[in-house]
């Protein structure tokens, strides 16, 4: 059994991650979990645009059969790797980051800490 999860923000371009994520369960077992963490910080439906923003989200995890988590933390890193264990995910799937590829940056965090025997695709722009 394969379970996928995507990392998305609430931009529109996410889709394609959602998409690629489908096809790497195409012909196996498994469920694709799309999820969105953002800090606790922040309004989720603060704004019309948000809403609208989750509200795309939600239609896109739909079309592709996938299940979509909407949290808030004030430690996004540790709550991506508690969902990606408490799920059993065997691949994580994220979008390249604006600031580049560095230790710093969350993808190489991710990398860092995810549980033995999964591993992180990162999808170019």
């Amino acid at each position: 059994m394969k379970n996928v999860m995507v990392c998305v923000t609430q931009q529109r371009t996410c889709d394609r991650l959602i998409k690629y994520g489908r096809e790497l369960l195409e012909g196996e077992t498994g469920e694709l979990l799309v999820i969105h963490v953002t800090d606790s910080r922040c309004n989720i439906l603060g704004s019309s645009r948000e809403g609208e923003a989750l509200d795309y989200l939600y239609e896109k995890a739909k079309e592709y059969g996938a299940s979509l988590t909407v949290l808030k933390s004030d430690d996004v890193l540790a709550t991506l790797v508690e969902q990606t264990k408490k799920n059993r995910v065997n691949i994580v799937v994220l979008g390249e980051s604006r600031e580049g590829f560095s230790t710093s940056n969350m993808v190489a965090k991710l990398e860092e800490h995810l549980a033995d025997g999964a591993r992180l695709l990162v999808i170019p722009a």
